[in-house]
């Protein structure tokens, strides 16, 4: 597949920059730091659960920086890249070397219900299954499943290299135990703290971070063409910041080495190419809905 693009044009959009993805993480961490000091200063009043909510907003969008870091295009330094990925997936229970392998093969075979990995023993989305998904329980369910299974040494799918399956393992067995040593720590020391800055937040902002990429394939056609078979949908300056510009994803699938400071303007350069172009995540979900059974 070609862009329609001039590859000086592409080269140029592919630059990565320590500086952009620095000064794109130290905004979000602020965000959360301030989001962190609301909870605490609302922990007597029922202020307390929105300031909740907003954390546990910009706590699951760290899913963008992890998503970004799997294809080591936010920062041009290797290291950070690795780290951050590393400190988000603990976030998100989602190991960064486990993820990048299946987000490397859901690249690979986008919206092929037998391959791509994030259709692969799915049942067809219904109404009611919708709203359940949308919940976040499921993703919860399937994370922890996952987790406990590959620290147990069980990384059999195709999609993880066998010389890689010892590091992923490893990697699964670091986080359980630093999972463990957290919650002995508060329990220890009667915190409630994880509970409120993190555990509490994050179950109830992950209906959010459903309900974006729910968009990004959901209701388009099962098909390989990259122009029809993922969803850009237009959002506005907030949520381009709090979530890296994701709702750019069709431009992300034509072009993953681009970074996503530079979506954007990729966005202008192949917009008239694109299949589907939604006006609002309400009116992409309207349209998801339309299409599914009861």
């Amino acid at each position: 597949m070609s862009l329609p693009i001039p590859l000086r044009t592409l080269k140029r959009l592919s630059l990565r920059s320590d500086a952009a993805g620095c000064r794109q993480l130290a905004g979000h961490v602020i965000l959360i730091a301030l989001a962190m000091a609301w909870v605490l200063g609302a922990r007597h009043s029922w202020w307390i659960v929105p300031a909740m909510v907003v954390l546990g907003v910009l706590e699951v969008a760290l899913f963008a920086p992890l998503h970004e870091t799997t294809h080591r295009t936010p920062f041009r330094s290797r290291r950070i890249n690795r780290v951050v990925g590393i400190v988000a997936g603990f976030v998100l229970i989602l190991p960064p070397e486990w993820f990048r392998r299946f987000h490397m093969a859901h690249h690979r075979y986008t919206q092929d219900p037998v391959r791509d990995p994030e259709l692969i023993g799915a049942i067809q989305l219904t109404r009611g299954g919708y709203w359940l998904k949308l919940s976040g329980l499921p993703y919860w369910l399937s994370q922890i499943r996952m987790l406990i299974a590959t620290a147990l040494g069980k990384a059999e799918e195709f999609w993880i290299p066998r010389v890689e399956r010892a590091a992923i393992v490893l990697e699964a067995r670091f986080y359980v135990v630093a999972y463990i040593l957290l919650a002995l720590s508060a329990i220890t020391v009667h915190s409630a703290l994880p509970l409120l800055l993190w555990v509490g937040p994050v179950l109830l902002g992950q209906p959010v971070l459903r309900f974006v990429l729910l968009a990004e394939h959901a209701g388009c056609p099962q098909v390989s063409d990259p122009f029809t078979n993922t969803r850009t949908t237009v959002a506005d300056a907030l949520f381009r910041f709090v979530f890296w510009n994701a709702n750019f994803h069709a431009e992300h699938h034509l072009a993953p080495g681009v970074p996503f400071h530079a979506l954007p303007a990729l966005h202008e350069e192949v917009k008239t190419q694109l299949g589907r172009i939604d006006r609002s995540y309400s009116a992409a979900h309207s349209a998801i809905r339309a299409g599914l059974t009861a």
